[in-house]
């Protein structure tokens, strides 16, 4: 851990303030308040590639069990958190499988993909007021550490994250990471990791207004800074909402060299049911927007959720120098007598990729998603995901994308154990 960021942290440590200590003050006590969740997943993914690229997909079944105790009482309170996954795969041939993009089961050196996965994690922690400090195995949530959740397992992270909710509206949070555990293997640093610091706060000015900034520092690799801005207009009954977010990059030199400046900036108008949306989003710099994946594979290793932009659905349209714009549809069924069922579909297309030796690439991608969560029964709160995208990529921008079709089918069914 940097001086720096321990210094960060000692200082959110000390802003917490019995002014707001409603949450270490109602602690229920270690066992009482403490909670087993267990997700079931069935996933399936494949990529029907156009131009040459091997085809590949892969299936599985997948579970997901969270615990999570409460904190002792007192003025300082206790307490453990600690998950266990496991999964088995139900297809991917040899041929198949190792797409870095879809990576639910990692291969093994004579190139099969693996029979299943298990693994599992734990991590303590601490609460001062509505201050909490965790040491562990954990799962960051934020705009420059995001850990993906959108395979078959998670990934995780090993560090020290504290996150402080003492003013009303603000949230910081302050965290140092030395392990990465990739979703699709077992081993506490099976992602290869050097070490990761970041460190930010989101605040709510008001109803209709908030904003985030926060800040990363890859070792060996890159410094990140993340700005968000929302804002929401009420329009009659309905609304209008602009929602800005930036990413500025600046890789090291023994790295990759290069700077990135990407933005988006989307507005939806809802209206009742229904959603439309308007996004523009543009890549100015030498390097594409560089996100994720593991730095065992030569990759930047801070989540494969760390693209909190508005074109991002197959391909993230973050190419050096790409401009694309989105259009966007979406409907909650409820109204019309199907409570649960709702669908997405949008349009992204990007112009002037730079690949080196073009700088007038091209990409399309047609996206739709239709979802369902059963609302009573035996099988409540299953949640059935649809999805299926176009991509094509003109000739000229193929070093930096490839076209094909894209399918994903998602069963997840959470349950509460106690």
């Amino acid at each position: 851990m940097s001086k720096k960021l321990a210094g960060l942290i000692v200082l959110g440590l000390a802003s917490a303030t019995p002014a707001f200590a409603a949450g270490q003050a109602e602690a229920k006590g270690l066992v009482e308040d403490s909670s087993l969740n267990v997700l079931l997943r069935n996933a399936f993914i494949n990529r029907d590639y156009k131009g040459g690229r091997h085809d590949s997909g892969e299936w599985g079944q997948g579970a997901i069990a969270n615990f999570e105790s409460g904190f002792t009482q007192g003025t300082v309170g206790f307490g453990v958190d600690a998950f266990a996954a496991y999964a088995v795969r139900l297809d991917g041939s040899r041929d198949r499988a190792g797409n870095w993009g879809i990576d639910f089961f990692k291969q093994d050196s004579t190139g099969m993909p693996e029979k299943d996965v298990a693994k599992g994690g734990a991590s303590l922690k601490l609460r001062f007021s509505n201050t909490v400090l965790a040491y562990g195995d954990l799962r960051p949530n934020l705009p420059v550490l995001s850990h993906d959740n959108s395979r078959l397992l998670p990934e995780s992270y090993t560090g020290t994250m504290l996150t402080s909710t003492e003013i009303e509206g603000l949230e910081f949070n302050a965290g140092t990471f030395h392990a990465q555990s990739r979703k699709s293997d077992e081993g506490r640093d099976s992602g290869g990791l050097k070490g990761i610091d970041v460190i930010g706060a989101s605040y709510k000015f008001n109803d209709a207004f908030s904003g985030a900034f926060y800040v990363s520092d890859v070792e060996d690799v890159l410094k990140r800074q993340y700005l968000n801005l929302n804002y929401v207009l009420p329009i009659a009954s309905n609304s209008l909402t602009f929602d800005f977010n930036g990413y500025r990059t600046k890789q090291d030199a023994d790295f990759q060299p290069g700077k990135s400046r990407i933005w988006s900036l989307a507005s939806t108008y809802a209206t009742g049911p229904h959603a439309f949306t308007l996004a523009y989003q543009r890549n100015n710099g030498d390097i594409d927007y560089n996100y994720g994946f593991y730095q065992s594979e030569g990759w930047i290793g801070d989540g494969g959720g760390s693209i909190w932009l508005a074109n991002s659905y197959w391909s993230d349209f973050n190419a050096a120098d790409e401009q694309s714009w989105q259009v966007a549809y979406s409907v909650d069924f409820a109204e019309y007598g199907i409570p649960g069922l709702s669908y997405r579909i949008a349009y992204v297309r990007g112009h002037d990729i730079d690949v080196g030796t073009t700088t007038d690439g091209k990409e399309h991608e047609l996206f739709n998603q239709l979802s369902y969560k059963v609302q009573s029964g035996a099988a409540k709160d299953l949640n059935v995901r649809l999805r299926a995208s176009t991509l094509r990529v003109s000739e000229s921008a193929r070093a930096y994308n490839s076209s094909g079709n894209e399918v994903r089918i998602f069963l997840d069914y959470p349950f509460s154990v106690f």
